[in-house]
């Protein structure tokens, strides 16, 4: 996946590369495994077990397994 639309409206696009979109989120046991593997080198380090994405504009964060997003987080205010 390299686009879609925020549900505010932003596109969000990873085909730039770096770019602020595409975050690389691992589990704690994930990252056992790759310091396990005592490698310097960055091309093998594997790809996180899903793909997580934030919107620049609103801040929601989007979980995909595969090509299909399966949670959407929205930030709450903190305002009282």
């Amino acid at each position: 996946m390299a686009r879609m639309l925020c549900k505010c409206g932003h596109t969000l696009s990873t085909v730039a590369t770096p770019n602020d979109i595409e975050l690389h989120v691992y589990t704690d046991r994930e990252m056992d495994a790759i310091i396990a593997m005592d490698t310097m080198d960055p091309l093998d380090i594997p790809d996180p077990e899903r793909e997580v994405w934030r919107c620049p504009q609103c801040e929601r964060v989007y979980v995909f397994k595969g090509n299909k997003v399966v949670k959407t987080y929205v930030l709450e205010s903190d305002d009282e």
